[in-house]
């Protein structure tokens, strides 16, 4: 049973730092594209970044590029985003998730392939 588990989350003011946590497990992940999701009050969820488990790549959305960070441990089956810079729109309940399986069509950026997710983990950015 693969479990994502979100930690971190808080409120900040505008222009600070939060570093989120998404402890990973049931699984060996190496073979994983692991990504951060967000999700404001009234909008629809959308992609913050992800990271390929074996190797590292990683991928942004424009909005939070130069930014966030996004990074695993692999002895710790922990995976990371690094939040500076922090504005108010990025006000949101942000969630990880797992993907294995991309399909013709699919896309790191896109929620459709990721089967697994997180509860999720507030993130309140004052300005």
């Amino acid at each position: 049973q693969v479990q994502l588990v979100e930690s971190g989350g808080g409120l900040v003011q505008a222009g600070g730092s939060l570093r989120l946590s998404c402890a990973a497990s049931g699984r060996t992940f190496s073979n994983y594209v692991m990504g951060w999701f967000r999700q404001a009050p009234g909008k629809e969820r959308e992609f913050v970044a992800a990271i390929r488990w074996s190797g590292g790549f990683t991928y942004y959305a424009d909005s939070v590029k130069g930014r966030f960070t996004i990074s695993r441990d692999s002895a710790k089956n922990t995976l990371y985003l690094q939040m500076n810079s922090l504005k108010p729109e990025d006000t949101a309940i942000y969630y990880c998730a797992a993907a294995l399986h991309f399909y013709t069509g699919d896309s790191y950026y896109t929620a459709r392939p990721y089967e697994y997710w997180g509860q999720g983990t507030q993130v309140t950015v004052s300005s």
